[in-house]
């Protein structure tokens, strides 16, 4: 018990249980004179403590547990059935082969059909022209029936005639101008080396392609690069296998002896009609010069076709197509098949804005050339300046414009 006097609310200095706050004797000790007493009911500054709000109407005295973090969940799992990431390497493989599969048959196919093209030597004996700038094809439309059957050539209306002629013949020449595509009339009067004066295709019956170059060569000057001879079965057989051409006749046609009748205008027609209207040459006046424009249109239509793309992606037609090469095809040797390439780009540029197309100039329709004029082409075609060819000099029949 305390001695101090009851009543008395104040602290006697000296008082024992004073000393925390007077210091020994009463007196207060240095660095003591600001020391806070701590109120009743305040927390100190280190036990300072937010206290959680207890909801109105709880009755529950005792504060609730202060609230803690919710767990970070790891996300919703990935539905059933999500392919995982190394599915897409998986198909991007299969896509790789399928590619490399179809890439091998794109290259393979034309190879195994050229390597059934029927060569044959082109290259006449002694002097010819020397090497000109740009390239220059001899086409040849061989009139032989020997690849058809005897129903064939009822069907195809081409009779059965025995020896070989040239239904067609034109240069292609390619180079620093416009594509050039022209025609000779297979009735031309030339001279033929060893044999006079005859017709043009006679030098085919007499001495075959070796004899027909160098003609040609020496009525022209110009020099032949490439021999290409396209077969009457085999050229059916490529015209179907592109689905067709397209045909424009300005006029009705119906010759029997080509099983030929068609109406005038712009038409979808097979191979045997389009062989028929490249034949026929008794529908018109003008007889061969006609033909030789029709053969031009087919011939044209025909590389049209083969090159689109059509022709490569669908694997059906681009297979009859390179099928049908051995029976269409006879080229010379030392012709490969980038040579053959450029021939059917080529083929594609010679209608229309793209390149020229010509009979080769006549003075008559006996199928005299005209010296002067052929002459002036034949020269432009040496130069490769097709560039310069006037319109009046490069007509679809040969005959100069009044």
């Amino acid at each position: 018990m305390s001695d101090r006097p009851r009543g008395s609310g104040t602290p006697q200095e000296g008082t024992p249980e004073y000393d925390w706050l007077y210091g020994q004797g009463g007196k207060p000790t240095p660095g003591d004179q600001t020391r806070v007493v701590p109120q009743a009911g305040t927390p100190r500054p280190d036990q300072t403590r937010v206290m959680p709000v207890v909801p109105r109407g709880s009755s529950s005295t005792a504060p609730p547990a202060p609230p803690t973090a919710p767990p970070r969940s790891p996300g919703p799992p990935p539905p059933p059935g999500r392919p995982s990431r190394s599915r897409p390497r998986f198909r991007l493989g299969w896509v790789k082969w399928v590619l490399l599969a179809w890439l091998v048959f794109l290259i393979v196919v034309p190879l195994w059909a050229w390597s059934k093209v029927d060569k044959v030597d082109a290259s006449p004996n002694g002097e010819r022209p020397p090497e000109q700038d740009g390239t220059t094809y001899l086409l040849v439309g061989s009139d032989s029936r020997d690849d058809l059957t005897e129903e064939e050539r009822k069907e195809l209306g081409t009779g059965g005639e025995v020896g070989q002629r040239t239904d067609t013949i034109m240069l292609l020449h390619t180079g620093s101008g416009p594509d050039l595509l022209m025609s000779i009339p297979r009735d031309s009067i030339v001279e033929v080396p060893g044999h006079g004066e005859t017709k043009i295709n006679a030098a085919y019956a007499f001495g075959g392609p070796k004899l027909l170059v160098r003609t040609i060569e020496q009525e022209t000057g110009i020099r032949i690069d490439h021999y290409v001879e396209i077969g009457l079965g085999g050229f059916v057989s490529v015209v179907d296998a592109v689905g067709g051409i397209t045909i424009c006749p300005t006029q009705d046609m119906k010759d029997p002896l080509a099983n030929l009748d068609i109406e005038k205008g712009c038409q979808e027609v097979d191979g045997a009609v389009a062989l028929g209207y490249a034949r026929s040459r008794h529908t018109s006046g003008l007889g061969d010069i006609d033909r030789a424009k029709h053969q031009r249109e087919v011939v044209s239509a025909v590389g049209d076709e083969a090159v689109s793309p059509w022709s490569v992606l669908n694997p059906v037609r681009y297979f009859r197509l390179n099928a049908a090469m051995p029976d269409f095809f006879t080229v010379s040797e030392g012709t490969n098949p980038i040579d053959m390439a450029r021939f059917a780009w080529a083929m594609t540029r010679v209608d229309g804005t793209k390149g020229l197309t010509c009979g080769v100039p006549i003075a008559d329709l006996a199928v005299n050339w005209d010296a002067e004029r052929s002459q002036q082409l034949f020269d432009l075609i040496i130069d490769d300046d097709t560039d310069s060819i006037p319109d009046g000099l490069c007509t679809p029949s040969g005959i100069a414009r009044q």
